[in-house]
């Protein structure tokens, strides 16, 4: 972590594990209360970013830095139109078998007739 950088908590508590484990100098941090502008463009998805004020900049910025957007959060999957990991979204719900009480298994992609 660099020094006044702005992080999330979870990336924080990351950061101090990994040096513990490595015998090294924690970080010290203070909480920081973000407007909601700010903490939009903050985040670390960009598509979430650009999605809610200064497209062009957070698009510019994305593009030249060769940002990758890993599209764990729900605005993102939104956007581009894929199923949200929430719910029977959410990969483990996915990769279940349906069973009618005395019929074979359904497979859970199978074409509904």
């Amino acid at each position: 972590l660099l020094p006044g950088s702005l992080v999330d908590i979870s990336t924080f508590k990351e950061a101090c594990k990994e040096a513990l484990r490595n015998g090294k100098a924690l970080a010290s941090a203070k909480p920081v209360l973000l407007g909601i502008t700010k903490a939009s463009l903050e985040t670390d998805s960009f598509l979430s970013a650009a999605s809610f004020q200064e497209t062009t900049r957070v698009l510019t910025d994305a593009a030249i830095k060769g940002k990758s957007d890993y599209l764990r959060g729900l605005k993102e999957n939104v956007i581009i139109g894929k199923l949200v990991p929430a719910g029977t979204g959410m990969s483990r719900y996915r990769q279940i078998d349906l069973e009618v009480a005395g019929e074979a298994p359904v497979e859970a992609d199978s074409p509904v007739e």
